[in-house]
């Protein structure tokens, strides 16, 4: 089921690509950067492949991709300015989160939200969602956009550029890539069955004293 998923968002991301070019990359890495699990390493590569035949340059493609990045970024980010932080105080203890942990990240943020954006961008899946927490931390908005972009525009750039070198082969890509998600997912699970393990001993122990 999931790989027939993936086969038809495949087809559904060259078709885009081939009719629109350089907007299909920019329409395309928009949706991926807003909380939309849209497989950027299917975008990109080919993309790169279409550098080899000769359509695009590498330059703009990967220029594209990252513009595109920033638009969906957006998306995500104002989502979490606007609306993330009340939900989160109204509804977060349902998940052991609390208004002392909503500081704490504003603090993150205020102090490494550079860094956490430009090195988020670079990791499959955890670059998809990392624009709404910064949003509900409210990140300065400026410095927000210029990593995004920072962050982006390699990630975009090396993912064309093995597309590039591959040609046609550059479908291989896709089942690689795949595994390294798929690692990524586990250890974001681990990150927050850890979490929810230790807030609620923390809680219990409250409880006791």
């Amino acid at each position: 089921m999931f790989t027939a998923i993936l086969e038809f968002l495949g087809q559904v991301i060259i078709s885009v690509i081939s009719h629109l070019g350089y907007a299909g990359i920019v329409l395309l890495m928009s949706i991926e950067s807003a909380c939309i699990p849209l497989p950027s390493e299917v975008i990109m590569p080919f993309s790169g492949y279409l550098v080899s035949t000769g359509r695009f340059s590498l330059g703009w493609a990967a220029f594209a991709g990252a513009v595109g990045c920033n638009l969906g970024s957006l998306v995500a980010y104002y989502a979490g300015a606007w609306g993330g932080r009340p939900l989160a105080e109204k509804y977060g203890r349902l998940v052991w989160v609390s208004r002392r942990d909503l500081d704490m990240a504003d603090r993150f943020f205020a102090r490494y939200g550079d860094a956490a954006v430009f090195l988020a961008r670079l990791l499959p899946v955890v670059r998809t969602f990392i624009a709404l927490p910064a949003g509900i931390a409210r990140m300065n908005f400026l410095r927000f956009n210029i990593y995004t972009f920072l962050g982006s525009f390699p990630w975009c750039w090396a993912l064309a550029y093995l597309g590039l070198k591959l040609g046609p082969r550059w479908i291989i890509l896709r089942q690689y890539f795949h595994r390294f998600d798929a690692a990524i997912g586990v250890a974001i699970f681990a990150a927050v069955a850890w979490f929810v393990y230790d807030h609620a001993k923390d809680r219990l122990q409250r409880g006791k004293e």
